[in-house]
This record gives structure tokens, C-alpha cells and sequence, in this order.
């Protein structure tokens, strides 16, 4: 079954962001459990956690159908001690936010070497941190997601996904979210349905479906491979409608939450019923 949705806003509580998803006929959602521009955040009550929970039984939400992002100030590769830290200290707060809400997956951006340090040096750091947050949390998994490549972010090569696996010792959790406008500027060619074979089967041989925990449905301003992470509606970028309608129809994407970030929220009712549509075609 598709669970499909779009991040939507938790403003006022997390406790809201349930009750935003069923509005616009989403079976998914993705959330921010704290502000995402701010490193500290005062802790969930156990008033928000009971209410998070209630909403979700209520509309129906499991937790394989939510994909909660952390803040985009954390860079766990990041070259400086005192920042490695700060971002560390900040992630395990965001998987232990996950954790109190019953949430099992985080995802987050892997990080950046900030052309300070070697590449694979920061990878090592951010698969380090990865088990550090993992040693201190129990049932959610570290969700890695691919990045464009823009300036010194890793991660958007799927041999940099597999290197940050290989290296974390807990593989029952830790996984990887495909956004597919970032795919499509780090060079992954998805405009046809033969594009498509080609890419995600390269994404199984060198990662493996297995680790697959979500996906992030966006199409891309910029051309292929341009390194730029600019998203556009779906059908109307670079990628083309046939991308959507090849996920909806394949079963490797059931059973996880497919999440639009398209730029027009009073356009993801529609991209949500237009995916349902695709699906229901097979």
C-alpha cells in the first residue's frame, strides 16, 4: 500500500501536524518535532506526547506512515569539534523527541565537510555520530537522506549512502529516504520510465531496497546533474510526471511514507490525489 503525503506544519504543537496531514488527504506526513532553526527547543510535555499520539490513532497514522525531519542546522560530518558536538548533542535530542512521540524512523541530511576536511573523514564523523545517537536511543532508525551535492554536502552519490551503512553498527536501524528532485541534480537520470529501471535498480545494487525507509516527491527547476537543490511542482521541472506515476506503480515504494515538499502547499491536496490516482492505475 502507498502511504502518501506531504511535510506538513507542526506550528502551535506536534500535536497539530496529524490533524494538517487528514485535511489535505494525506495517508503520510512528515514533521518537524521542533523548530528547525533553532538548536534548542523546550521539551515535548507529556501533554503534547499523549495528544501526538491520540491524534494520530484517531486519523489513523502509524508510525510507518510518518517521517519526522530534524533541524537543518545539524551537520554531523562537520570538520570543527565544537560544531560536531553542538550538532551531535542536537541529534540525539531529535531522535529522543522521536522516540518519546513512538515515532521509529528520523530522517536528516548526512552533513558537510565545509572544505576543511577530506570527504571521507566526514563521512566517518557522521557515521561515528550515527552510532552514538543509536547507542543512546532504542527503536528508531537514523533515516539518511541523499543531498544534491550542492557546495561540500555528502551524500549524494548512493556509494556515499552505502559507506555511511557499511560503517554503522546497528544496520536493523539505520536507513535511507531518495528525494527525488535531489536524485535528479546529483546526476540520477529519472525522466523516463527506462530512467527510472536504470537508477533504482543502481540504488538497490549499491544500497539495497531494504534500506529504503521513504521517499521525498519533488520535481527539480534545474537540469540534470546541475548540483542545485531547487524543487517545482510535480510535472512541471526538469523530471516530468512519469517519474510519479513509475513509483506509484511499483511495489518496492509500498509501506513507506512518500512525502512531497513540492513549493505550492495549496497544490499538495491535488498532488496527493493525482499519486493516489497513479497508484490505483496498475
Amino acid at each position: 500500500m502507498k502511504y502518501i503525503g506531504a511535510h506538513v506544519s507542526a506550528s502551535g504543537g506536534v500535536e497539530n501536524a496529524p490533524a494538517n496531514a487528514h485535511k489535505i488527504g494525506a495517508t503520510a506526513f512528515a514533521l518537524f518535532t521542533k523548530n528547525q532553526r533553532q538548536w534548542v527547543a523546550a521539551p515535548l510535555t507529556a501533554a503534547q506526547i499523549d495528544s501526538f499520539r491520540k491524534v494520530c490513532d484517531l486519523y489513523g497514522y502509524l508510525p510507518a506512515q510518518i517521517l519526522p525531519h530534524d533541524s537543518y542546522l545539524i551537520n554531523l560530518g562537520h570538520p570543527e569539534r565544537d560544531g560536531l558536538e553542538k550538532s551531535r548533542a542536537a541529534f540525539l535530542d531529535e531522535m529522543q523527541r522521536c522516540e518519546q512521540l513512538g515515532l521509529d524512523r528520523l530522517n536528516f541530511h548526512p552533513g558537510s565537510h565545509l572544505q576543511k576536511i577530506a570527504p571521507e573523514e566526514s563521512l566517518d564523523r557522521i557515521a561515528e555520530s550515527i552510532n552514538i545517537a543509536l547507542d543512546k536511543t532504542h527503536g528508531v532508525t537514523a533515516v539518511i537522506e541523499n543531498t544534491a551535492g550542492q557546495g561540500s554536502n555528502l551524500g549524494f552519490a548512493f556509494e556515499q549512502l552505502a559507506y555511511l551503512i557499511d560503517r554503522v553498527e546497528d544496520k536493523s536501524r539505520v536507513g535511507v529516504c531518495i528525494d527525488t528532485c535531489h536524485a535528479f541534480a546529483a546526476g540520477y537520470d529519472l525522466r523516463t520510465a527506462e530512467a527510472c529501471e536504470r537508477t533504482f535498480a543502481e540504488l538497490d545494487s549499491i544500497v539495497g531496497f531494504e534500506y529504503l525507509k521513504g521517499m521525498h516527491l519533488n520535481d527539480a527547476m534545474k537540469i540534470l546533474g546541475s548540483r542545485v537543490d531547487r524543487h517545482t511542482p510535480l510535472g512541471e521541472g526538469m523530471i516530468g510526471m512519469e517519474c510519479f506515476r513509475y513509483i506509484m506503480q511499483d511495489a518496492r515504494f509500498d509501506g513507506i511514507p512518500l512525502i512531497l515538499e513540492t513549493p505550492d502547499e495549496e497544490r499538495w491536496p491535488e498532488e496527493i490525489a493525482m499519486l493516489k490516482a497513479f497508484a490505483e492505475e496498475k
